[in-house]
């Protein structure tokens, strides 16, 4: 190993291990109308807890919405919208 590698890897090893670093924590508003009964919000929340990198889940029935917390760098709002949909519940961002 040269004196030139020794200087490379370190802060490289550094940048590759410091990922997450980079990730940011977000929050999303997700409309899901078909929430028309009590036991669906459990459905809903329980679907996305399951996504890896959601930190939080409010749901609030009266307006049909899910407020999502979660790491981007570890889940998407598509991957939200999925576990949703797969549970019987489509859903959309609300801008």
């Amino acid at each position: 190993m040269t004196m030139k590698n020794l200087l490379i890897y370190p802060p490289l090893l550094t940048a590759v291990f410091s990922l997450s670093a980079w990730s940011a924590e977000q929050t999303v508003t997700l409309s899901v109308p078909g929430m028309n009964c009590a036991a669906c919000p459990i459905t809903v929340k329980v679907a996305l807890k399951k996504v890896e990198g959601v930190k939080n889940v409010d749901i609030n029935y009266q307006l049909r919405e899910a407020r999502v917390t979660f790491e981007d760098s570890q889940a998407s709002i598509t991957e939200l919208t999925e576990a949703t949909t797969h549970a019987g519940y489509p859903s959309i961002r609300k801008e």
